[in-house]
């Protein structure tokens, strides 16, 4: 008989957190698949146990090479615990390759339920979270940064997103680019460790806030669309809608960057459409 996959979720800040289940995986597991041996060995210091398996590394540089191997394990019966350094494996961070490689091969693949920086950081947020989605890390290119984002300008439902601490300010900036100053944010730093801190408020506040430097772990929860209705990306119709929020007693920039949202466009675009 094939052996099981366990994906478990591991502390994202505190080990006080970890589920009660882990430890005991761990320590029965046959393989402990690991994104960072050293602190799963810290890991296991905290939780006052010690591994009688076998442990491997498995990260982005090597989980492609390494899932046939770990596959193996598994229909030879093994018990494979996978380990991500925060979180649940798979979710923005390696276990997708093994898991899908498992299912293949009709072998289990059961999880240790744990924390979530992407439901931590929803629920924290003050945001809707009736209805969500998660977006993972954005491109690091701005071109690509910014076609993404305009493909997500309607979109009803909250958002989260992961981002680095280095390009949060570009991030940030993007997205109010895109979706508008105005559109309520919340970023998520260093959540549930001793410095977390969680600054709510309009994108262009955030960008403000980010331009002076960000440190640690970041998530960022952004407001969906009010559902407005779009915007044709045709001049006429821009310069149309455009036209009809100023009538209405919108200033000509806050007007722009509203049809842009709707449009789905840059707001350069629509300025200079608009100023044509």
């Amino acid at each position: 008989m094939s052996g099981v996959l366990v994906l478990a979720g591991t502390p994202i800040g505190q080990a006080g957190d970890a589920p009660p289940r882990l430890a005991a995986e761990l320590s029965g597991a046959d393989v402990v698949a690991a994104e960072d041996t050293r602190r799963l060995k810290r890991l296991c210091a905290d939780l006052g146990i010690t591994l009688s398996g076998r442990v491997v590394s498995y990260f982005e540089g090597n989980e492609q090479a390494r899932t046939p191997a770990l596959l193996e394990a598994l229909l030879a019966g093994d018990r494979v615990v996978l380990v991500t350094d925060a979180g649940m494996p798979s979710v923005s961070d390696p276990g997708y390759r093994l898991v899908a490689a498992a299912v293949e091969h009709d072998v289990r693949v059961t999880a240790v339920p744990g924390p979530s920086a992407v439901l931590t950081a929803l629920a924290v947020s003050g945001l809707p979270v009736d209805r969500f989605c998660f977006e993972g890390f954005l491109p690091r290119k701005a071109g690509e940064r910014g076609r993404r984002l305009a493909a997500l300008a309607a979109e009803e439902r909250t958002m989260v997103f992961f981002e680095a601490p280095h390009r949060t300010e570009a991030a940030l900036a993007a997205m109010a680019e895109a979706l508008g100053d105005d559109r309520p944010a919340a970023v998520c730093r260093e959540l549930t460790k001793t410095h977390e801190e969680v600054r709510r408020g309009p994108l262009g506040e955030l960008v403000a806030w980010a331009s002076e430097g960000v440190r640690g772990e970041v998530t960022i929860v952004v407001e969906g669309s009010s559902g407005a209705p779009a915007v044709e990306s045709d001049p006429g119709s821009l310069r149309a809608a455009v036209a009809g929020l100023e009538e209405s007693g919108s200033t000509r920039k806050e007007a722009i960057a509203e049809v842009a949202r709707r449009a789905g466009l840059p707001k350069r675009e629509v300025y200079d459409v608009v100023h044509r």
